[in-house]
């Protein structure tokens, strides 16, 4: 029975996970050329285009959080969908042993890790029968990141900056701008987003990923959602949020609109957000043999377009070099905007770890040192030794709970992460000196080579992701966004943009 499918889905979750299909490519690559020389944006942007490069020509991970594989499945009457389902899991594992994709299965109550991306609802399948005899599959990976900043709206309804959002086009308009805006850096921008008007709670959020199976150049049909969609790209890309919430010309690359029917007492706006790794691929297989016959989003005889015409990120001279275990002299000597390149010992720290940290003293010595919010995809050698494959920065917002007590507690001088923290930490900063550095999130293959070895490995029982890994840096570069002087970019920036957007709202009026 389809004796080929079991590698057709191994080879499309590989190429799903570590190239971008060609029409992200092309967006990505115009988000290059429109940003200026010598901006944040322009910097972050050409360390996106050289991970993109990178990860299609090791076949590596291009984001190490792997997402949560989201398969659309369309079969011939009288397939046997069940033996499918139990193929597409074997590739799962197939392709989590191989380093592919990094195991994100949970569970909930225990927060068990089952190591191979597997259990309840992983992955999530949704199947559908057509009058062909092909099968297509497509296959979206989206990450966590990018899924905390989905929202729902329930109009009509206040919204920060805009005023009241009715129940018309013009509301829709204002709630899609809202979440634009609303996701900062925290989604890794710049981003696409699908979206649903009307459905219920459920239904809205599953068609508005279902619009993130488009392509980004495709033309909606209803010419009234069409509309909508290019006044959102023309008007969101004002706003000034840019690539990783760093300000510029581009915040959004795709915005897809569709519509299902309501009740009478409801109407919501659903926005499924997804960063700039937006890894969406598919294929047609021979109804027989399962064999790919086609695939979707990108023709593989067409040669990929490298992102880069040119080399990547280039040094200026002016980065200030850091070595763990940092003085709190050299770290309030800096400043937002400054860049710095690291070396030295850093340990891994999520969810799990500032949770134990909270109440467990560490399981190293943390004074002067760096934490860097990460879960990276590594790899056991013959030797018994690790080795990391893709690690680029987590959402850090999520450790605001526990980050400001854990600098003070145990002598942290820096947090690598993405997207900025809140008040709490940044207070906690100029209190204790320390500093607040911003990777550029989803450059996973880029700071896999700013790692020279892991040197062990603590807190293993919360799970790869989330363990303690203990790395050496070499020379790893991040922003400096908020300093132990009490300033914040993310802060302005967000107040900046927020004030873009008001003006957006007072020029319909």
């Amino acid at each position: 029975m389809l004796p080929s499918f079991f590698d057709s889905m191994v080879a499309l979750i590989v190429k799903t996970s570590t190239d971008l299909p060609p029409d992200v490519r092309a967006a990505m690559k115009h988000a290059l050329h429109e940003e200026d020389e010598g901006t944040r944006a322009k910097q972050a942007l050409t360390i996106i285009g050289q991970n993109i490069d990178q990860a299609a020509e090791i076949e590596g991970a291009i984001c190490q959080d792997t997402g949560m594989p989201t398969f659309e499945i369309k079969t011939p009457v009288g397939t046997n969908q069940i033996w499918l389902k139990s193929k597409i899991k074997e590739a799962i594992e197939e392709a989590t042993k191989r380093g592919k994709l990094r195991p994100n299965s949970v569970d909930s109550l225990t927060g068990e890790n089952s190591g191979n991306n597997l259990g309840p609802g992983t992955p999530v399948l949704h199947f559908e029968q057509w009058e062909r005899n092909d099968i297509e599959v497509k296959l979206l990976l989206k990450g966590g990141g990018c899924e905390n900043m989905n929202a729902q709206y329930s109009l009509p309804s206040e919204l920060a900056h805009l005023g009241r959002a009715d129940r018309t086009i013009e509301g829709v308009r204002k709630c899609i701008l809202h979440a634009v805006w609303n996701a900062q850096g925290k989604g890794c921008a710049p981003g696409a987003i699908g979206v649903c008007v009307g459905g219920d709670r459920t239904s809205g959020y599953v068609e508005a990923k279902q619009q993130l199976f488009r392509s980004l150049d495709d033309v909606n049909p209803d010419a009234r959602l069409a509309a909508l969609e290019a006044e959102i790209m023309r008007t969101a890309n004002t706003l000034g949020v840019g690539t990783m919430g760093f300000g510029g010309k581009i915040s959004l690359i795709g915005c897809k609109v569709g519509v299902q029917n309501r009740l009478p007492a409801s109407f919501f706006v659903s926005v499924a957000y997804d960063c700039w790794a937006y890894r969406r691929l598919g294929v047609v297989l021979d109804g027989t043999t399962g064999a790919i016959k086609e695939w979707i989003y990108r023709n593989p005889s067409v040669p990929t377009i490298p992102m880069m015409d040119q080399a990547g990120f280039q040094r200026t001279g002016r980065e200030v070099a850091l070595r763990a275990p940092i003085s709190e002299e050299a770290i309030r000597a800096l400043k937002v905007g400054d860049v710095v390149l690291i070396s030295g010992p850093a340990f891994t720290g999520r969810d799990a770890v500032h949770h134990h940290l909270a109440s467990h003293e560490p399981p190293v010595d943390l004074r002067g040192g760096v934490i860097y919010h990460c879960g990276p995809v590594v790899a056991k050698q013959a030797d018994g030794s690790w080795k990391v494959t893709a690690a680029g920065p987590t959402t850090s917002i999520r450790e605001e709970p526990y980050q400001a007590d854990i600098i003070g507690k145990y002598g942290v001088r820096a947090v690598i992460g993405k997207g900025g923290m809140g008040g709490k930490t940044l207070a906690g900063l100029k209190q204790h000196g320390a500093v607040y550095l911003n990777a550029i999130g989803g450059a996973a293959q880029f700071y896999a080579r700013c790692i020279d070895r892991v040197d062990g490995v603590s807190l293993m029982e919360f799970g790869t992701p989330e363990a303690m890994w203990h790395l050496q840096l070499r020379d790893f570069p991040a922003i400096v966004t908020m300093d132990a002087h009490g300033n914040s970019l993310h802060q302005d920036l967000e107040q900046e943009s927020g004030a873009n957007l008001a003006e957006l709202a007072e020029a319909r009026v």
